[in-house]
């Protein structure tokens, strides 16, 4: 049933201009599909899907297909444009973004694909993630300190 469930939900992006995940939902429950939010939320990090501008100058999800490498830059961009400040405490490192891009900062994170990183939660403008260790924990935060900062 999933795969039958993300089949559909490539076909819907690539015919509507679809913006949200309750817009998803919407398109696909009447296309037959019982689904909560929550479960278009996974199947969206299970496929990948990016937001990308629309012809009208919103957003749209789309299934990006491209080099890692390009990817990794994708990624690093996010974190430049979304990060406001980090704190930790011991394995856990909390980072404030700018209202409305945690889950894009999160997703960032999670597809970069650092061994320290187990997971990441996010809220509107909070992520939370669980490093491994607390040394690692620092590990990252200079890590993330140097790309904000241009320097990495």
């Amino acid at each position: 049933m999933k795969d039958k469930r993300h089949e559909k939900i490539i076909e819907l992006i690539n015919q509507y201009d679809i913006e949200t995940q309750d817009e998803l939902a919407e398109h696909l429950r009447n296309a037959g599909f019982q689904v909560t939010q929550a479960t278009v939320s996974r199947d969206i990090r299970k496929l990948k899907l990016s937001k990308v501008p629309a012809r009208d100058g919103k957003q749209k999800y789309a299934l990006l297909n491209g080099v890692q490498h390009q990817m990794s830059e994708k990624y690093v961009g996010i974190l430049r444009e979304a990060f406001v400040s980090m704190d930790s405490a011991q394995n856990i490192l909390v980072i404030k973004t700018v209202s409305g891009m945690a889950m894009a900062l999160a997703t960032a994170l999670d597809n970069i694909n650092w061994k320290e990183i187990l997971g990441c939660v996010a809220g509107d403008d909070t992520v939370m993630c669980v490093i491994r260790t607390q040394e690692d924990t620092e590990a990252v935060m200079d890590e993330l300190k140097k790309i904000v900062d241009g320097k990495a």
